[in-house]
């Protein structure tokens, strides 16, 4: 077994994840091809076998803990190289994922390799704030890791969730220091604290804080980013 899958059964294990062989073949397969593609693109600075099964994939996986996204929709806010978007449809391919970034070139290559892998997504081009003029308030979940600062995320994500499903926001050790400066944005959004799931990865903390949407949201949110930048809720 090469490094990164040994890696990544290892750690998935360490958070409770079951992952089929099939899955996680395709999940390093995937890791190995944002590393070749990372030679002359910038995805990441992570491409050390062992780290992108630790920091990518497991952490990617780490979701699944915090909610039952098995035949939900997902949309992945700023998926960037595809976390935790890819790795989401990889692991639970009856889910529907749609990943959200504004750099093309990104998602043209996600639009290239992914069926290549026989990976199932919907990969869109376009900002967050204007993205969500077609499809607001209809998705399950919305995940997100590595964007933002919460309460900036949290005008980015919440539009797109529909009553009753939840933001699923990816967070390192600041999360619970983030989480109170967002009160306020989440009383606006109209997302309620649910759970806070902590796991380590790598030895150092991380977190999924799970925020259910419990009525809809004003619809003049999400606001233009230099406005959510400058003035966050």
């Amino acid at each position: 077994m090469d490094v990164m899958k040994q890696t990544l059964t290892r750690e998935a294990a360490r958070l409770g994840l079951s992952l089929p062989p099939e899955a996680a073949d395709t999940l390093c397969a995937f890791g190995r091809a944002v590393v070749e593609q990372n030679k002359v693109m910038n995805l990441t600075a992570i491409t050390e076998d062992s780290q992108v099964a630790k920091l990518h994939l497991a952490d990617s996986l780490a979701v699944l803990l915090a909610a039952e996204l098995t035949g939900k929709t997902v949309i992945d806010v700023g998926c960037g190289a595809g976390f935790p978007g890819v790795p989401i449809a990889i692991a639970c391919p009856q889910t529907q994922v749609t990943l959200l970034d504004s750099l093309g070139k990104r998602m043209r290559w996600l639009e290239a390799v992914l069926p290549q892998l026989g990976v199932t997504a919907r990969c869109v081009t376009a900002r967050a704030e204007e993205a969500v003029g077609t499809c607001r308030e209809s998705y399950d979940f919305a995940v997100s890791r590595a964007v933002a600062r919460l309460n900036i995320l949290l005008e980015l994500t919440a539009p797109y969730v529909k009553v009753g499903g939840a933001v699923l926001a990816m967070k390192g050790a600041a999360a619970r220091e983030e989480l109170a400066q967002a009160a306020g944005a989440m009383k606006i959004l109209g997302l309620e604290l649910e759970a806070v799931k902590e796991f380590p990865i790598d030895d150092a903390s991380h977190a999924v804080i799970v925020l259910r949407k419990i009525r809809p949201t004003p619809r003049q949110y999400p606001r233009r980013y230099a406005k959510i930048k400058q003035d966050p809720l």
